[in-house]
């Protein structure tokens, strides 16, 4: 997997950094969503197959969602040498207030999804002033919402057949964090590898 030499980081701990989702890392960060495709394939309806031009229009379109204020688009990446090797990502849409993530299969159980939400929500939270941030996962997905149940979020129902697969549709579990119960779990909450 190659490395971003990104100059723009935010340090999370332990060597682990998050970095924009920008055009600049086009070339690491296509490569982790071609060894990743039928990982994400599987929990995201209509993904297609990325290439080289698809990717680096997703990272423009992020960079300047990012720009305008809308959206905090991020990729997780972790010390490797000079630089950085992107293992995930994590957004969090301004304008909904939805966060959402992935980690590559060879980074799981690690940590860095929670250092990183740790970051988002703590960010979030307290220089943003949201008071609310929501998180969708297919109900399915037990290490999401495993996530979702650690970091304090309350299920709010399913949204029963919600996101279409071309072999149907399925169900999605909405959960909510409020600003004073995300202060509540971080004094309580035991650091656990995600």
């Amino acid at each position: 997997m190659s490395i971003t030499a990104a100059r723009f980081v935010w340090p999370i701990g332990d060597g682990t950094v998050l970095i924009p989702r920008t055009p600049a890392i086009t070339g690491p960060y296509h490569e982790l969503l071609v060894a990743n495709h039928d990982r994400l394939a599987a929990s995201s309806p209509g993904l297609t197959e990325p290439t080289v031009e698809s990717t680096r229009a997703t990272l423009e379109r992020s960079g300047q969602a990012w720009l305008a204020g809308n959206r905090l688009p991020l990729a997780i990446g972790v010390r490797a040498g000079t630089g950085h090797r992107l293992v995930g990502a994590v957004s969090l849409s301004l304008d909904s207030a939805e966060v959402g993530f992935w980690i590559a299969a060879d980074a799981e159980g690690r940590g860095y999804v929670s250092r990183a939400l740790n970051a988002v929500f703590g960010h979030a939270f307290d220089d943003l002033g949201l008071h609310r941030i929501e998180m969708r996962t297919l109900t399915t997905n037990d290490r999401s919402r495993r996530v979702a149940e650690r970091f304090g979020f309350t299920l709010e129902g399913v949204l029963r057949k919600a996101a279409r697969f071309p072999d149907g549709h399925r169900d999605v579990a909405l959960y909510a964090l409020l600003a004073d119960e995300f202060v509540a779990s971080t004094r309580s909450r035991p650091e656990q590898a995600v």
